[in-house]
């Protein structure tokens, strides 16, 4: 009993260490290339599945007329928007500064759209989980015109346009954010029994959350162990996406006190879809800036440990 329990309370923490675990393990083990090769491709496959039932269940607990966009949004959506477009005309005003690997490690950090799994820590905290999840879908459409504008201007690439940049980014965005989105709701009001199974059923996004940040973490380690980039670059990134990831949190926070939703703003600003920033990175970018993606998911994964185990400590009995 004193293992479950344990587990339950850092569920967080014991994924990212089982996460980094499992790739040195994996890689030390004498196995075939092909072996290894059908490790990763069930990896990149598995992953989107969990984020999309994740998001699926987490839907399913919030009723259509929830959704609705708040002042503070505005206020979330214009620091973003600002700090990535100074940070683009940065790279383009010096572009051959040394720190551009930097720059643009931060620039993902900042303009990456709400994580999925917001919904899901919010309501493990007890806030509303309709505010952000109403911010993450703003806030993800907003990237995907964003993007395509302003990262030619920071990164020149021969044929990166905005129409063809759109189409990718919505196509990367819709099917994990939208659709579980319509398919909760068709549940919600065709399939009343299974959704009442799913509403009740307690934590299970959360624990799809848990298998999925493990995955992140390994995906992570493997970028880490094989990237060829200067100290310099790789530890600068790491700084730039904790600070960008403190920042974020902190911010969020101050802007939310004074619309009495927090912790809510504080993590709709703070928690990132860290998958969405290395493919980001891996598309339009270099691989090396993908681990910004890396990085910043183990920040924002402690910082929500952390509050994860304040808020238990100031329940009674635990």
């Amino acid at each position: 009993m004193r293992i479950i329990r344990f587990l339950k309370n850092w569920t967080l923490p014991v994924s990212m260490i089982s996460g980094a675990l499992a790739y040195f393990i994996c890689r030390a083990l004498p196995l075939d290339y092909e072996v290894k090769s059908d490790i990763l491709a069930f990896t990149e496959f598995i992953q989107p599945v969990l984020l999309f039932f994740m998001l699926f269940v987490a839907f399913c607990k919030i009723k259509p007329t929830d959704l609705k966009p708040h002042r503070w949004h505005a206020w979330l959506l214009l620091t973003q928007c600002l700090l990535f477009a100074v940070a683009c005309l940065v790279l383009w005003a010096y572009p051959t500064t040394k720190a551009r690997l930097v720059i643009e490690g931060f620039m993902l950090a900042i303009i990456c759209p709400t994580a999925t799994a917001c919904a899901v820590v919010t309501q493990k905290l007890g806030g509303d989980s309709a505010a952000t999840t109403s911010y993450t879908i703003i806030i993800n459409l907003v990237v995907a015109v964003l993007c395509p504008l302003l990262l030619p201007v920071a990164h020149p690439q021969a044929g990166l346009t905005f129409i063809p940049a759109f189409m990718v980014i919505i196509h990367k965005v819709f099917p994990l954010l939208i659709v579980p989105l319509f398919l909760a709701w068709f549940v919600r009001y065709l399939m009343p029994g299974f959704h009442r199974r799913i509403v009740n059923t307690k934590d299970l996004a959360f624990y799809m959350w848990a298998v999925s940040l493990a995955i992140a973490i390994a995906v992570t380690c493997k970028a880490l162990a094989h990237s060829h980039e200067s100290m310099w670059n790789v530890g600068g990134i790491a700084i730039v996406t904790l600070v960008a990831c403190l920042f974020q949190f902190g911010f969020g926070k101050w802007i939310g006190n004074h619309y009495g939703v927090r912790m809510e703003a504080g993590q709709a600003l703070g928690q990132k879809n860290t998958v969405f920033i290395i493919w980001l990175g891996y598309t339009f970018l270099s691989p090396i800036t993908a681990t910004a993606g890396g990085f910043y998911s183990i920040w924002h994964n402690v910082v929500n440990s952390y509050q994860l185990y304040k808020k238990r400590k100031a329940l009674p009995n635990t």
